[in-house]
């Protein structure tokens, strides 16, 4: 299989000391909403939206806003520039985005709408890295950094390579920082489908309270949105603020509002307010403890009534009957419309390279790829044959062509595809989950089992082998421990049940 890598938000609020000497230190804000994604299926309904509300606020409390739209790579790079040209000894700074987020070697990254995200390499060249910004607005000489993160959403490119983790990663962070995920550690949330994010929603309530200090405001968003949610969604902070702050320092008193300066096309005019009134602050005893940065969203334990076993399969494990052969058309999986396919601008860029140079072995793989993420199974598997008819020993093909195979129920030619990519390198967690879900397939549930489990002892976060060794335990008759795996999984990724049943089991 594919994975998830999963897209990032990103918040950076300043707020003033009650201290005299903070009270008048210049306060600067870059506010990013990116939406329109060339590689996710339909642009964002909630960044663009809530970038504005939360600019317009930032302005009432006295910040000099900057604000982007759907920025590319280029357009980013100088909005961060010009932030930090700005910024003076003992500054308040905040950067908000909102957009997709990649958690790559322990790190977190923004992505621009132009990102051509492939492998974890390009992540890392094409994305933004969160600690890399705060140390240089820390190099700066910035007083208070304060990030909210929001980009803990499931992205186009989390099946593109599976060295990865869901979700966003804990923050090494200078002194005097303050920084706020909207979901856990390593877990991604699903959009709400309205207009603006619940995450967005609850700050904005917080913010206008006044005399509330930063970290205040932000636990109380965190508990407005545990509840909002009902525990699907716990905003993960930290903190290594040295001062108190405050965004709204008294309450009548505000520095007036500076312009805001665009770094997009101007937007239409800003969303009308209507958020209601903040409510008065919980009682200390109904707060829900504060989530420590290195743990991982908190799941159920108790397990729902057991569904009712099925009956053992009548074949061995180690060797079960070859399936049918695979069917004529692209399923399960969303029907793939050809022209939509030809007219994708990415197939279309890659095609073009393929008609120049039929051998150009990494167009091959990558047309390949984006294929299946559309559900287009045969022609990915089409291209992934070119690849290896160039390069028989290129295990990234041989998995994801095990994978394609293993959706298409094609099991015989998917495990040998799974078994030979192993054999070239073994250990391969993306091969030992896609050989997990071809075994699980085939009813072969300890062979299932075995492979999710080397899985996920290389990678625990592989929410994929999480779910299908649940799946697996169940169908085995282990269903205590089947729940709290699928519980787990659901967990990290609400979306993880959708993606199974588009691979034909559920």
């Amino acid at each position: 299989m594919k994975i998830r890598i999963a897209f990032l938000l990103i918040a950076l609020f300043s707020v003033a000391s009650t201290a005299p000497s903070s009270a008048a230190a210049d306060r600067f804000a870059l506010v990013i909403g990116n939406a329109k994604y060339p590689d996710a299926d339909a642009p964002l309904k909630e960044p663009i939206n809530d970038a504005r509300d939360v600019a317009d606020e930032l302005k009432r409390d006295g910040f000099n806003v900057d604000i982007g739209e759907n920025l590319t790579g280029d357009a980013m790079r100088r909005a961060f520039d010009k932030l930090y040209g700005k910024l003076k000894p003992g500054s308040v700074v905040l950067i908000f985005f909102s957009g997709f987020g990649v958690q790559s070697n322990r790190q977190s990254y923004l992505l621009p709408v132009d990102a051509q995200i492939w492998t974890e390499q390009d992540v890392r060249h094409d994305g933004f890295s969160l600690e890399t910004v705060l140390g240089e607005i820390n190099s700066r000489g910035a007083g208070v950094k304060i990030a909210l993160i929001d980009a803990s959403r499931r992205n186009p490119y989390e099946r593109r390579f599976r060295t990865f983790s869901a979700g966003l990663a804990p923050v090494i962070a200078p002194n005097g920082t303050l920084v706020m995920y909207s979901a856990a550690l390593s877990s991604v949330i699903s959009d709400n489908g309205g207009d603006h994010s619940l995450f967005v929603q609850e700050l904005l309530k917080e913010i206008r309270v006044p005399d509330l200090m930063a970290e205040e405001t932000l636990n109380r968003t965190r508990i407005g949105v545990t509840r909002a949610s009902r525990g699907e969604q716990v905003p993960w902070i930290s903190s290594s603020l040295a001062e108190d702050f405050s965004f709204i320092p008294g309450t009548g008193n505000h520095p007036p509002p500076p312009p805001v300066a665009n770094v997009a096309p101007p937007p239409p005019p800003p969303v009308a307010n209507v958020t209601p009134p903040p409510p008065p602050p919980p009682p200390a005893s109904t707060e829900p403890p504060r989530p420590a940065p290195t743990s991982r969203p908190e799941v159920a334990t108790a397990s729902p009534p057991p569904p009712p076993a099925p009956p053992p399969p009548a074949r061995v494990e180690a060797a079960p009957p070859p399936p049918p052969p695979p069917p004529a058309a692209d399923k399960p999986g969303p029907p793939s419309s050809q022209v939509a396919l030809a007219d994708d601008p990415t197939i279309k860029s890659l095609t073009q390279k393929l008609d120049a140079n039929p051998d150009d072995v990494s167009a091959l793989y990558r047309r390949g790829q984006v294929y299946a993420s559309k559900g287009a199974y045969s022609l990915a598997i089409k291209d992934f044959d070119g690849t290896l008819r160039i390069n028989p020993k290129d295990v990234e093909a041989l998995n994801n062509r095990c994978w394609a195979r293993a959706v298409v129920g094609d099991l015989q030619a998917a495990l040998k595809d799974c078994n030979e990519a192993l054999r070239l390198r073994p250990n391969f967690v993306d091969a030992l989950d896609s050989r997990g879900l071809v075994n699980l397939k085939s009813g072969a549930t300890k062979n299932a089992i075995t492979d999710f489990d080397a899985a996920l002892k290389i990678n625990p976060r592989l929410t994929s082998s999480l779910y299908g060794r649940g799946l697996a335990k169940q169908r085995g008759g282990s269903h205590s421990e089947g729940n709290l795996d699928i519980a787990n999984a659901k967990a990290m990724d609400p979306n993880i049940v959708q993606e199974f049943e588009s691979y034909g089991v559920r």
